[in-house]
């Protein structure tokens, strides 16, 4: 059974699917459906942002050319976690960010994902409370 103490490496998703950073809209949207996923990484040796399914659907809504690059609408800088670190820091690094994914890295590159559904399907029990925006004091995310 897994508990909030056990480690990150232990329940992420591995590996991350990437994307480059001017990889386009359409071709980002395609591979979020294809792959029945929530986020891309951006960057494929070096973690350079993050871009979600809610990043596209806002830029659809802001009818915005599917030719627009991954760069233009991506996260920058990412919430991250280190794979030693425990569930119950990732639950409360996500909760306090206001964020549902977080990369996993090891030397700036992204080694895995671990989520919010992640957590709840695995620790039904353990309650993350979500933040509205992130914390004021926390302006360039927290990372390795």
């Amino acid at each position: 059974m897994t508990e909030p103490d056990n480690t990150v490496e232990e329940l992420m998703t591995a590996p991350v699917e990437t994307v480059s950073p001017d990889a386009t809209l359409a071709a980002a949207a395609r591979t979020l459906n294809a792959k029945g996923i929530g986020s891309l990484v951006v960057g494929e040796d070096r973690l350079d942002g993050i871009i979600t399914e809610s990043d596209v659907v806002a830029a659809v809504g802001e009818e915005l050319d599917p030719s627009t690059p991954v760069s233009a609408l991506m996260t920058d800088p990412v919430v991250t976690i280190r794979r030693t670190e425990t569930l119950r820091a990732a639950a409360e690094r996500m909760g306090h960010n206001g964020v549902k994914k977080l990369p996993v890295v090891e030397d700036g590159a992204a080694i895995g994902i671990i989520t919010t559904t992640d957590l709840a399907l695995h620790l039904p029990n353990f309650q993350v409370n979500m933040a509205h925006q992130a914390e004021p004091d926390i302006v360039d995310g927290e990372w390795e």
